[in-house]
């Protein structure tokens, strides 16, 4: 038997008939793009994540590109990020004709190493972009602090952290806008794909509406050169739903995280851990291996899905060749490539698969 590495369709199954009278109402009110569907998803996961405004886009990468554009961010200007990341969050940097500009990340929750920004930030440095690296919120009040010392504005790439927690407070508020993704494997997804930004600024958030909708501030009316971000009237509704469900399903993967924790303890793999003052939301649960392609076959040949996220640090790709950074100058970014291995993590993720996924594991190691 296999043990998945993502169960899409049992979740749908649970919550079959709400999906589908969600989108058959659309269906029938002929709300297809943006609509009233989208405006109470919009402030229902806003207020969620403690902030004012939720701007809902067709990606995630989307949600980062207004964002940035909005603050201003252009050519020029430099950006400084992880490479420790999906490349969505560096391209949304570049398509403004903005740098991005790397520091490594610390080796306990791989998000954003505050104790190394300011030595990167130059006279062209616009904007800090930590990222909520698989569920778990970067160290947000350094980052803050320095920001504002600088006058930087802070964008946080929670794509893979609806509703993570740092300090007490949801991330999302935390800077002066974030960037959430619901592609349909994320802890809240679509089916299909969709973003959406908050903030808690009021202009910025106007500006977002219309940099989404063609720059149009009434119909066929366009202020300036913008982008057809527009999020889907059934993506909308969709999302409407699984949301109420949300802080039921992200307590069940911390109680699959904890289990997973206590069986690999002695196991010779390194294991993801939660940081005290973080509510960690497993959007990915993480071990880590030296010998991790073989940990991977391993687990392959006994039945046990698996991923890696990210097998290549962003800095190494050809598509960033031009940045001109060398293997070597990110060490905890290039270890974290070569040694995470992604467990199977999903809400319905029984006991009985996750005993035998960790007893797997110690049979390797």
């Amino acid at each position: 038997m296999t043990v998945k590495f993502l169960d899409l369709q049992t979740q749908y199954q649970s919550i079959r008939q709400e999906i589908d009278s969600a989108v058959l109402g659309v269906l029938g009110t002929s709300q297809y793009v943006l609509g009233p569907e989208v405006e109470a998803f919009e402030k229902s996961f806003a207020e969620a994540h403690g902030a004012a405004h939720g701007v809902a886009v067709n990606t995630g990468t989307s949600a980062l590109h207004v964002a940035l554009l909005a603050a201003g961010i252009g050519e020029g200007d430099e950006v400084i990020t992880v490479p420790m990341t999906f490349t969505a969050t560096v391209a949304a940097i570049s398509y403004t004709g903005a740098t991005p500009v790397f520091v490594d990340v610390d080796p306990v929750s791989f998000t954003m190493d505050p104790s190394q920004i300011e030595a990167r930030i130059t006279g062209r440095t616009k904007a800090i972009m930590p990222v909520h690296l698989y569920g778990q919120a970067a160290d947000m009040d350094p980052i803050m602090e320095i920001a504002r010392r600088h006058g930087l504005v802070v964008i946080e790439d929670a794509a893979q952290a609806h509703l993570a927690r740092y300090k007490g407070r949801p991330v999302g508020g935390l800077g002066d806008f974030a960037g959430f993704s619901f592609y349909p494997g994320k802890n809240l997804g679509a089916y299909g794909e969709g973003g959406l930004t908050t903030t808690n600024h009021d202009g910025h958030a106007h500006r977002m509406r219309l940099l989404r909708d063609w720059g149009q501030s009434k119909k066929y009316e366009h202020e300036f050169l913008a982008y057809n971000y527009r999020m889907d009237g059934i993506q909308g509704a969709i999302l409407k739903v699984k949301l109420k469900y949300l802080d039921e399903w992200t307590e069940r993967r911390r109680s699959r995280a904890r289990l997973y924790q206590e069986l690999l303890g002695n196991s010779g793999v390194r294991v993801a851990s939660e940081l005290p003052d973080r509510r960690h939301v497993y959007h990915i649960f993480s071990v880590f291996h030296p010998e991790r392609d073989r940990l991977q076959a391993f687990l392959g040949e006994r039945g046990i899905q698996t991923g890696i996220h990210y097998p290549n640090a962003v800095h190494l790709q050809k598509a960033y060749a031009g940045l001109g950074y060398r293997e070597g100058e990110f060490p905890v970014t290039e270890r974290t490539a070569a040694e995470q291995l992604s467990l199977p993590m999903y809400p319905e993720l029984s006991d009985e698969d996750v005993e035998r996924v960790a007893d797997a594991v110690r049979a390797f190691t």
